[in-house]
């Protein structure tokens, strides 16, 4: 049956997900070949957290066991923006989790709507940075790449890597997984994914450049039209950036686009609002080790006016190292 709730302002969230709490605490049983391409990741992780560790990233426990370990936590998490509003210089309204014990194929949420006065993102995962978080079957059958920069990225986000607001955290954490990743094959010597995960770059550099192109347009829109009507014409402009609109509808897809707009795009904002510029930023730097480490004295009470200037500040540093 559909999966929905209605929110007067927030409230009761945590009832309306009580039937998520569902499955056993125990280990995954696994087939032969499964447990093989569990033991295949194992190895697979251990590798990248080692060589993540050569470029300053610390290690951390986060997929560091696989299903066959240790039980599954799964974790549906929601953003919400209030409607007409983007989440530009402030965090986002309201973003919560909560976590259940089963793979997240077999709780599937239908829709989420009429929530009052808030447009509402999801997404179901198994990978997060914590602990609890371990290395399913599913994780194990993503491509190798993917599986590389979600590794690196997860352990990024470790409190002696980065302890930043969710919102900036995300956004420099994203790009130098990303980043690490490609340096990850290019010791492998593997040039094959070396050039998908180099293509991988650039496709995110170019979505990063046309989301903020898309928002800047957007914050325009909601400040003059009525709600309804610059919801339509925002969404509208999503096919003018073929790479964004790409992933807004993959990610969207089984979802209501007008209620998930603004909660959508201020979501992707945390995430890809500093991709293209930190991309840039370590072509300049003498390497991504001593950029990652540049990154690392940022302020832990830092804010978005100050992370332009900084960014700003080690473009210069690396430009005169260079001249």
């Amino acid at each position: 049956m559909p999966f929905c709730f209605r929110l007067g302002r927030y409230a009761g969230i945590a009832a309306a997900m009580a039937t998520l709490l569902l499955g056993s605490s125990c280990a995954t049983p696994v087939s032969p070949d499964a447990a093989a391409r569990l033991q295949q990741t194992a190895g697979l992780i251990e590798e990248v957290k080692a060589f993540g560790k050569s470029l300053g990233i610390e290690p951390t426990a986060a997929l560091s066991r696989t299903a066959r370990q240790g039980p599954v936590l799964s974790m549906l998490w929601l953003w919400m923006q209030r409607e007409g509003t983007l989440a530009l210089n402030a965090p986002m309204d309201i973003r919560t989790a909560i976590g259940y014990s089963a793979e997240t194929q077999r709780v599937k949420v239908e829709q989420i709507y009429r929530v009052d006065g808030y447009s509402v993102y999801y997404r179901q995962g198994n990978e997060f940075a914590d602990s609890r978080s371990v290395a399913t079957l599913g994780f194990a059958e993503e491509p190798i790449v993917r599986r590389v920069k979600v590794i690196l990225h997860e352990d990024l986000h470790g409190d002696s890597n980065f302890a930043l607001p969710w919102e900036i955290e995300e956004a420099i954490v994203t790009p130098l997984g990303s980043l690490a990743a490609v340096e990850y094959f290019r010791w492998k010597g593997d040039e094959r994914n070396l050039q998908n995960a180099l293509t991988s770059v650039g496709e995110e550099r170019q979505g990063s450049k046309e989301l903020n192109a898309l928002v800047a347009r957007a914050q325009v829109i909601f400040g003059q039209e009525r709600i309804d009507a610059a919801k339509q014409k925002v969404l509208a402009l999503v096919s003018e950036y073929p790479v964004y609109q790409k992933q807004f509808e993959r990610q969207v897809r089984g979802q209501h686009a007008p209620t998930v707009l603004e909660a959508k795009l201020s979501h992707d904002l945390a995430y890809y609002r500093y991709f293209d510029s930190i991309a840039g930023l370590a072509e300049l730097a003498p390497n991504l080790k001593a950029l990652i480490g540049d990154l690392k004295a940022i302020p832990a009470n830092t804010t978005h006016v100050a992370i332009d200037e900084y960014l700003r500040g080690l473009r210069n540093k690396y430009n005169a190292i260079a001249n």
